[in-house]
């Protein structure tokens, strides 16, 4: 049974280094985001992706996003970056946004499910900017659901059916927006919304 943080009104820092012990040694962490909550291992190995596929009983097939902090990361996960996807990435990240790249070899080929992309994404939320940064690692985190039933936004969503399968369940309160990112990837330089957001409005 995992435990549960209570961070709706701070970052308890002592908690904190608890958390980032467990990404790092790669145990599962749900942990919100502005878009929907996530469930997160580091994205650097191949038997935390594992866990979560395990854990959310979802298609070894279907890829992971890969979250990041900053750009300095994001580069250490991908290759080959066009000048189109760089003034995405300027232009909606941070936030839920996430843009599908060329994966470089930091990335296990069970995070991208066997392909030479990986989709990427930089949360604004505080709370997973901070795990991640802190971790020092990207983390791979789908939705925080059982595969099938609805993304959770906040932690009663979910509690239930993940508790027993993370080490940490850390309560931030509601989601700010309560659906998945936009998902974008470039083709033949012109960026294709592979799966849409209400309100995604913002110009590259």
């Amino acid at each position: 049974m995992g435990k549960i943080f209570d961070w709706k009104n701070s970052i308890n820092e002592y908690e904190l280094q608890e958390v980032v012990s467990k990404i790092r040694s790669g145990d599962l962490v749900v942990f919100p985001t502005e878009t929907v909550y996530g469930i997160g291992a580091v994205a650097l190995d191949s038997l935390a992706a594992s866990k979560i596929y395990t854990a959310k009983g979802r298609p070894s097939d279907n890829p992971l996003i890969v979250h990041v902090s900053d750009f300095d990361m994001l580069k250490k996960c991908t290759k080959e970056i066009s000048e189109t996807e760089e003034r995405l990435i300027k232009a909606f990240m941070p936030g839920p946004f996430t843009l599908i790249l060329k994966k470089s070899d930091i990335i296990p080929n069970e995070v991208s499910a066997n392909l030479d992309t990986v989709g990427i994404r930089m949360p604004s939320n505080k709370i997973a900017h901070t795990i991640i940064s802190k971790s020092g690692v990207p983390v791979a985190a789908p939705s925080a659901n059982v595969s099938g039933r609805p993304s959770g936004t906040n932690i009663s969503d979910i509690k239930k059916e993940l508790l027993d399968k993370v080490s940490i369940m850390i309560d931030g309160g509601d989601s700010d927006i309560g659906l998945e990112s936009t998902v974008v990837k470039v083709i033949d330089n012109i960026p294709v919304i592979l799966r849409p957001r209400k309100n995604f409005s913002r110009r590259y």
